[in-house]
């Protein structure tokens, strides 16, 4: 069975996406437990993801990470035996890609709620596609810019923070380089 999730995407391919997922999707369930995640996925396709698909179509937009299941985090965290590479980056308490779920003490992975992605739209620089979400007033919490030649991670939440974040070479993050998105929304 098929759950729709917004005009475009089911929560199937939204849960399904990653490439450390497609990798060992035998030994992964990669579906919410919690009804509330699933809830949090629909908002952020319907206040984000439609209105950009809707704009650049289905066959140029990219989904490179959605939710991140409790079982795809556990493998997100190991390393690969032949590179000795982890198999991903995951920071739950940050991200908002666990949504709603729970660890075993009931507590939130992320206080802050709500859902994220990663994406990009094919044959678009992301700084054009930041543009064009800050043109359209989308209602997100958090945007990490990486780059223009990576996909840009998105949320949406309760507290609509529209917070925008680049990251140095090494990783750090930084408000440098978002300065023209944020004196957007200021002025």
């Amino acid at each position: 069975m098929v759950t729709r999730i917004g005009r475009y995407l089911s929560l199937e391919t939204f849960c399904t996406c990653t490439q450390t997922y497609r990798r060992y999707a035998s030994q992964i369930d990669p579906l919410p437990k919690h009804p509330d995640s699933v809830l949090a996925i629909a908002a952020l396709c319907t206040h984000i993801l439609d209105p950009v698909i809707a704009q650049f179509g289905q066959a140029r937009f990219q989904l490179t990470y959605g939710f991140c299941s409790a079982d795809l985090k556990r493998f997100l965290a190991k390393k690969d035996p032949i590179t000795g590479r982890k198999h991903g980056m995951a920071s739950p308490h940050l991200d908002q890609h666990m949504a709603h779920e729970v660890n075993r003490n009931g507590r939130y992975y992320c206080d802050r709620l709500g859902a994220a992605c990663d994406f990009r739209v094919v044959d678009l620089p992301s700084d054009a596609l930041v543009d064009w979400i800050m043109e359209q007033n989308l209602p997100f919490d958090s945007l990490y810019f990486y780059g223009a030649a990576r996909p840009i991670h998105i949320s949406y939440g309760p507290q609509h923070k529209r917070a925008i974040w680049a990251f140095t070479p090494q990783g750090t993050p930084t408000r440098r380089g978002t300065e023209r998105w944020r004196k957007g929304m200021e002025g």
